[in-house]
């Protein structure tokens, strides 16, 4: 540009030595220099420096650098190969890599040795805006890195997870000792959402929750129990943890910070033929585990300041934000966490049949006929929630007519004779007011009935009311107390 300027000066004669002295000062080379500039501008059109052969890396020696997985002294060999049968001159390997640096992004190279992994390490990504309380949570599965005790076999437990974006807060998990399902999602969910007892205080209703593509938390179940709070669900595409950064920051830091203090930690540092740095140490149980989970958990809401919350922790976060938090009816959150059977079934003197099998209540006595509805926790079939047909009231809980306890068992007999007590008391006293009883007599008088009313007591009934005469006593549209 300071070039191209100087010519058109000098074109109108209005060029002095005091332009080119400036100019040489403002880019910092000597007089001569600018001078020298010029000449070449002017008789060889050239505004830059001269140019010079170089060797470049083609498409065709790109390819070669992708077969040898990013080797670039593999790809050197192959080009000196192909000079000793004829080929071009091959350059040395200082201006093979120096030209691979030069026409190769670091992440494309990257990608040839590591894959998308690697090459996704030299991607630079965007900050979402940090947005209120419950604007948005993320959810995600994470295999524990610890082997644990599951019924005396060891075993990787799996831990689903809901985290608040905006304030880091974990509002719910769940533990499965196996591949997570939709089971554990309703079951972490239902623990997010409610706020009351041991589950407060963070939770209440999302504005949105991010999932990755994985069909579990695409399911009929968990679309159905975010859909009857009007919770979208935001489909994030495959492969693009970038996307749902939050519960993938918590994922690496749960792994860190707690699965590596943890005694059968798998990633824990190996001696010569796989031994362990100390002495082998006894697998915690499952039951401790969960318990250990939930205290790193409380750890991390309450006591763990964050850098990205300006060294808050995710507690005052969700305090010092004022938005207003939506809690879900619990009857509500209990019925919609559940997996609806999408049947109107019939009571019957078997309890209710579902998938082949009955099952029973006590407190379906005396209510054999009502249509009701059934609703369960998947992979939980030993016991399914009982509503009412047309108003959804909850009526409880049946368990499997066959595998009842005998405490179940003795609850269901005790049941049914209250019910028949109850009918028995109903109809004895029925028939007392249905029999008239008659006075005893000696002799051949008419029959007197018992319990009629004399004409004193009747005469001292109406002036506790008040009047004399029966009309003025039976008001209209009025019936007297007895």
């Amino acid at each position: 540009m300071a070039v191209r300027r100087l010519l058109a000066l000098e074109g109108r004669g209005e060029l002095t030595p005091g332009h080119v002295r400036m100019v040489a000062q403002t880019l910092g080379v000597s007089e001569r220099t600018m001078r020298r500039w010029l000449t070449a501008a002017r008789e060889e059109g050239r505004f830059g420096p001269a140019g010079r052969e170089r060797f470049t890396v083609t498409s065709e020696v790109l390819k070669q650098l992708a077969f040898h997985r990013g080797n670039a002294a593999a790809l050197h060999r192959d080009l000196v190969a192909a000079q000793a049968a004829g080929g071009v001159v091959a350059p040395s390997l200082a201006t093979l890599y120096r030209a691979l640096a030069r026409d190769v992004s670091p992440g494309q190279w990257a990608g040839m040795r590591g894959g998308e992994n690697a090459r996704r390490a030299h991607d630079v990504f965007l900050q979402r805006p940090a947005g209120h309380r419950n604007e948005v949570w993320e959810t995600d599965h994470v295999q524990v890195k610890v082997d644990v005790d599951i019924d005396g076999r060891p075993g990787r437990p799996w831990v689903t997870w809901f985290i608040d974006c905006a304030t880091r807060v974990i509002c719910g998990f769940a533990v499965t000792a196996q591949v997570p399902s939709r089971e554990s999602i309703l079951l972490a969910l239902r623990d997010a959402i409610s706020r009351e007892g041991e589950h407060g205080p963070f939770g209440g209703l999302p504005g949105a929750v991010r999932v990755d593509r994985g069909k579990d938390f695409l399911s009929r179940a968990v679309g159905e129990a975010l859909g009857a709070f009007a919770v979208p669900v935001v489909d994030l595409p495959a492969y693009s943890p970038h996307l749902k950064g939050t519960v993938e920051a918590l994922n690496k830091a749960v792994k860190q910070m707690f699965f590596a203090q943890l005694p059968g930690y798998t990633d824990a540092p190996r001696l010569p033929g796989g031994r362990t740095a100390g002495p082998e140490q006894p697998l915690l149980p499952l039951e401790a585990f969960i318990a250990l989970l939930g205290q790193w958990v409380s750890w991390w809401n309450n006591e763990h300041p964050l850098r990205t919350l300006n060294a808050r922790t995710p507690a005052r976060a969700w305090e010092d934000d004022l938005t207003p938090v939506e809690d879900a009816e619990p009857g509500a959150l209990h019925m919609f966490t559940l997996e609806d059977d999408g049947r109107v079934r019939t009571l019957s003197g078997r309890g209710v049949r579902w998938r082949n099998r009955h099952y029973v209540a006590v407190w379906m006595t005396g209510h054999t006929g009502a249509r009701v509805r059934l609703r369960y926790m998947p992979h939980h079939d030993h016991e399914i929630e009982v509503y009412d047909a047309v108003t959804w009231h909850h009526l409880g809980t049946a368990y499997l007519s066959n595998r009842a306890s005998p405490q179940q068992i003795r609850e269901l007999g005790r049941a049914r004779a209250r019910e028949a007590d109850r009918l028995k008391r109903l109809l004895s006293a029925a028939e007392k007011d249905r029999t008239t009883r008659f006075a005893a007599a000696t002799r051949g008088t008419p029959p007197e009935v018992l319990g009629t009313v004399t004409d004193v007591e009747a005469e001292t009934g109406l002036r506790a009311l008040g009047a004399t005469d029966l009309g003025q006593a039976a008001l209209p549209g009025y019936l007297p107390p007895p």
